[in-house]
């Protein structure tokens, strides 16, 4: 990417980042993504931790994808 795209990139991502908060103030907005960008990381723990122990259990399960539900 070039330095214009990524700049144009970066507001394009405050514009959506600011549409989204509304209202709301940046702090209280940020303690928000903050939970969800933790979520994000605990989730991705989780299915690599179950894919480490379904190793080996039966070939003919696939490995854990993100967007599956366990359920």
């Amino acid at each position: 990417m070039t330095q214009i795209q990524l700049q144009q990139l970066q507001k394009q991502l405050w514009n959506i980042a600011n549409t989204l908060r509304g209202k709301m103030g940046a702090d209280e907005f940020r303690d928000y993504i903050l939970g969800f960008i933790f979520f994000k990381y605990l989730s991705e723990k989780a299915v690599n931790f179950a894919n480490e122990l379904l190793d080996g259990e039966n070939p003919s399960q696939s490995p854990l994808n993100e967007g599956e539900a366990f359920f």
